[in-house]
């Protein structure tokens, strides 16, 4: 799909402001609001635009620790890439999941109330014989940066 300056400019706004009305998209991106509409739609129907979420905002929830966690699985077959692929998606605590090129295999993020809940979903998995050979903890201090999308122009330069 070809995209022009105008749809990449609504994918930028609906990424920080995905509760925007498409009146204020249209004026936002300097559109009436037909054509605005017919590019949105266009967006979605391609797959550009994947859904609409809320931040939630876990701090005001309560407390919890955000842990990243390095792994090595113990097989490096394609059935336990996938068996360990499949495991982890059971697991509500793993918010995210990135299979890597290098010395691990893969990086976790995992969301708990405390360490000790930490602990036992690791416990879990291990005893659930997902292919853990060995996980480093790293425990996040702070937020720095939360995710965003990268400029979008460095796909058409």
């Amino acid at each position: 799909m070809r995209l022009d300056a105008r749809d990449l400019e609504i994918l930028r706004v609906l990424a920080d402001e995905g509760r925007i009305t498409k009146a204020q998209l249209a004026t936002r991106v300097g559109l009436s609001a037909s054509p605005c509409w017919e590019r949105l739609k266009r967006l979605e129907e391609a797959g550009l635009i994947e859904g609409y979420h809320a931040r939630i905002s876990l701090k005001k929830l309560g407390p919890h620790v955000t842990v990243f966690v390095a792994v090595e699985l113990a097989d490096h077959t394609p059935a336990s890439f996938r068996a360990f692929e499949d495991s982890v998606q059971h697991y509500g605590e793993v918010t995210a999941c990135w299979a890597l090129g290098g010395g691990f295999d893969y990086l976790m993020q995992i969301v708990t109330r405390d360490i000790d809940a930490y602990q036992r979903l690791i416990d879990q998995m291990l005893e659930a014989r997902i292919g853990l050979a060995r996980y480093f903890t790293y425990i996040v201090t702070k937020p720095v940066k939360s995710p965003r999308l990268p400029p979008l122009d460095m796909f058409f330069e």
